[in-house]
């Protein structure tokens, strides 16, 4: 009930204040489970992603946003299970299994299911490699992926700002369903689950126009932590960033939900 208290309020102001757009609504089933894949550019994604659907979404979200202290603490976890957000802890191994059972039962119960297969937000805007956990929920699930392509949010809100830039409109594509039925049974094959995942990384990729980057971005973070500088993003003559290539699928490196 929260959550749609929260829609029906926050939706027209976000609409007066920030003009977002949509495309592509109609892809998204009104009905049963379905897999949202989501680039995740800002913090501001959590708002701009779901507000356009008439059904609720269900992400899974770091456990941080849960665990704060003092009044800020309660507030950030009495919105984000409001909104619904499911807190998953992302350390991998036991917890990489416990957040792909969570969104297994979500899926069940015939929800929308919303993921951000990267793990963490893009530090420069590219777009980063997936993890297979996003695979394993469709294969073991049998429910479509739907692309998500969040455009705009990174601008207008990126990594470490406090307030948004009004000047950028945010928005938001829904790609047409992907359908993996033809590897049922497979769920345990590393280089199916890698397979799959590139292509949903290649959809993502076309639909929102970001360069592609065959490295995790929690890797790209530790870099920058570490004093490292990130190569430059390649920019087109009209500022858009410049054509990337397709994700290669590669059997080298592990990956987790």
């Amino acid at each position: 009930m929260f959550y749609w208290v929260v829609k029906v309020i926050l939706w027209p102001v976000l609409a007066l204040v920030f003009r977002p757009w949509a495309e592509g609504t109609e892809n998204v089933p009104r009905e049963g489970p379905a897999i949202l894949a989501s680039n995740h550019l800002s913090f501001a994604d959590h708002f701009f992603a779901p507000l356009p659907l008439p059904r609720k979404v269900t992400f899974l979200a770091k456990a941080e946003y849960f665990t704060g202290r003092g009044l800020k603490g309660l507030v950030s976890k009495a919105f984000f299970r409001g909104v619904g957000q499911i807190p998953v802890d992302r350390a991998g191994g036991a917890a990489s299994e416990r957040a792909l059972a969570t969104g297994l039962r979500v899926l069940a119960e015939g929800r929308l299911l919303g993921i951000y297969p990267e793990g963490t937000r893009s530090p420069d805007g590219r777009l980063y490699r997936g993890k297979t956990g996003v695979a394993r929920l469709a294969l073991e699930s049998g429910a479509t992926v739907i692309p998500t392509a969040m455009v705009g949010t990174f601008e207008l809100m990126p990594p470490g700002r406090l307030w948004p830039q009004l000047r950028f409109r945010p928005g938001v594509r829904f790609g047409k369903p992907l359908d993996f039925s033809r590897y049922a049974g497979l769920e345990s094959d590393h280089l199916v689950l890698r397979a799959i995942t590139d292509e949903i990384m290649y959809a993502l990729m076309e639909l929102s126009g970001q360069e592609y980057v065959d490295e995790y971005a929690q890797q790209a973070k530790s870099r920058l932590r570490g004093g490292r500088r990130l190569a430059p993003v390649p920019r087109r003559a009209d500022g858009r960033p410049a054509a990337a290539e397709r994700p290669v699928t590669s059997a080298s490196g592990a990956d987790g939900a």
